[in-house]
């Protein structure tokens, strides 16, 4: 689940709800509400996200689905 990634990906770089927020210009309880799956976001900010934590925002966003032929 997204939410996972993004809280994992914060604790690795051993950062606060807060830190996130301010890097990225939404508040912390915004972001909050992101990493617990209670609020959609928009590309851009998904990108913003992203870019904070160095990777693509596939690789936090998307949801991989693999089906066995």
């Amino acid at each position: 689940m997204i939410h996972h990634k993004l809280k994992e990906l914060r604790e690795i770089r051993n950062e606060t709800l807060e830190d996130v927020a301010k890097n990225i210009g939404i508040s912390a309880q915004f972001y909050w509400m992101i990493e617990n799956g209670k609020r959609n976001l928009s590309y851009k900010l998904a990108v913003k996200i992203a870019n904070h934590y160095g990777v693509e925002p596939d690789d936090i966003f998307l949801e991989n689905y693999l089906t066995k032929s």
